[in-house]
């Protein structure tokens, strides 16, 4: 286990709907590096992960996104699924982390359909971004300039297409946390 994330704490922001292994391969390599990880929502409680178009695993919400303050977070991490991400993205509260992580140059990491909620936070124009094909024209009419790679780094913004892409899109995440 390497220890090259002690101290570091990360954010993923995610609703019911989540598609599961977007949420777990990203936390268990990011504890592994050593960060700390939370999980946010609109609600306390639990919230319910998907794989693909069958409900999954319950898990615990750490805070909601109103009590959660960026500042105690060094990276946002958005995961897809099309449920998740069609309701986290009209989430105000969701939003102002996203943007004010993005204002504070945080790394916002994010992962098939999760592009929706920084579509309208209004923090894709002129970004170099993948998503999950689907995606594609959202992102375009949004302003982003839409690319078919496993990831993107532009700047503090990472993005992957979909599960597959977990692998690439955790080493990008790591290593932006590390620099």
């Amino acid at each position: 286990m390497s220890n090259s994330l002690n101290g570091k704490r990360v954010a993923i922001l995610v609703t019911d709907g989540f598609e599961q292994v977007e949420l777990t391969g990203p936390k268990q390599a990011l504890e592994q590096a050593g960060a700390k990880v939370d999980i946010l929502s609109a609600e306390e409680g639990q919230v319910k992960g998907w794989n693909h178009d069958k409900p999954a695993d319950d898990f615990k919400v750490d805070l909601t996104f109103k009590a959660a303050h960026i500042e105690q977070y060094d990276a946002v991490v958005l995961p897809g699924g099309v449920q998740n991400s069609d309701t986290i993205r009209i989430d105000q509260d969701a939003q102002h982390l996203v943007k004010t992580g993005a204002s504070a140059g945080k790394p916002i990491a994010v992962i098939c359909h999760g592009g929706w909620l920084l579509i309208s936070a209004g923090l894709v124009n002129g970004k170099t971004m993948t998503s999950f094909k689907t995606l594609k024209d959202d992102l375009v009419n949004a302003g982003a300039h839409w690319v078919d790679q496993e990831v993107v780094k532009d700047g503090n913004l990472i993005s992957s297409r979909q599960p597959d892409d977990i692998p690439a899109f955790n080493r990008e995440l790591i290593g932006a946390l590390s620099a």
